[in-house]
């Protein structure tokens, strides 16, 4: 059922607007199975791992009474999770060739591997650092809306100074971080947590991880095109 929707609108398409028949049809049909059988699998792995041993994680320790303990296993759980994240290995590739291509870094294999591995490094530490705080927030009992005004007021006046070629590049890398692999684990370390901590509640201080996970590598990519790049006009 979740899958039919967009079923319904390629085909719509395809078949309305462009008036062509599918090209391949066995395979796209093979295709949309592989498609629904993987994400049935992805979601009951979900539900009977990730979730689970996250929750109970974050439940241990909150009982070991040490915060620099769940603190340092929050920034390794973010910095973890983004460096494994597929989405942004491909998107830190494709941004290495075009910036090759544009003339911007060296058109050499190895200056491409390193502004790639440098993109996806500069990514999943300021995941890391984001959820470290999100967890020092939940902590401390501190207003969500401190930590989202001020890092959009920061990536506002970032913005400014950074260069042309990095700018669309840093506000995607808040979307492709905060996917398959860092979700699940971050999601359900931050409602752990709050469920843990006296005082906390979950529905209000559980959530919010995700999206300081999404904010701060807007804020570190513009920095790392800035120390690549230059300042901007």
């Amino acid at each position: 059922m979740d899958v039919f929707p967009i079923i319904v609108v390629i085909a719509f398409f395809q078949l309305v607007i462009i008036q062509k028949p599918f090209p391949h049809l066995d395979q796209t049909i093979f295709g949309i199975f592989l498609v629904v059988m993987g994400l049935f699998i992805f979601i009951l792995g979900l539900e009977s791992a990730l979730f689970p041993i996250g929750e109970k994680m974050a439940n241990e320790f909150a009982l070991k009474g040490n915060p620099w303990w769940i603190i340092f296993f929050g920034f390794a759980l973010g910095f973890s999770t983004t460096i494994a994240e597929p989405a942004l290995t491909v998107i830190a590739g494709k941004a290495g060739g075009l910036a090759a291509g544009a003339g911007a870094i060296e058109n050499t294999k190895s200056s491409v591997a390193k502004f790639v591995l440098g993109l996806r490094y500069t990514v999943a530490l300021s995941v890391g650092l984001a959820i470290a705080l999100g967890v020092l927030r939940i902590l401390k009992g501190w207003p969500f809306i401190w930590f989202i005004m001020g890092g959009y007021t920061l990536i506002v006046i970032t913005t400014f100074f950074a260069p042309q070629e990095i700018i669309g590049i840093a506000y995607d890398s808040g979307g492709i971080t905060t996917s398959t692999i860092t979700v699940p684990l971050v999601a359900a370390l931050g409602v752990g947590l709050a469920t843990s901590i006296r005082g906390r509640n979950p529905m209000l201080d559980g959530f919010g991880l995700i999206a300081l996970a999404s904010l701060c590598p807007i804020i570190f990519v513009l920095g790392y095109g800035i120390l690549v790049y230059g300042v901007g006009s």
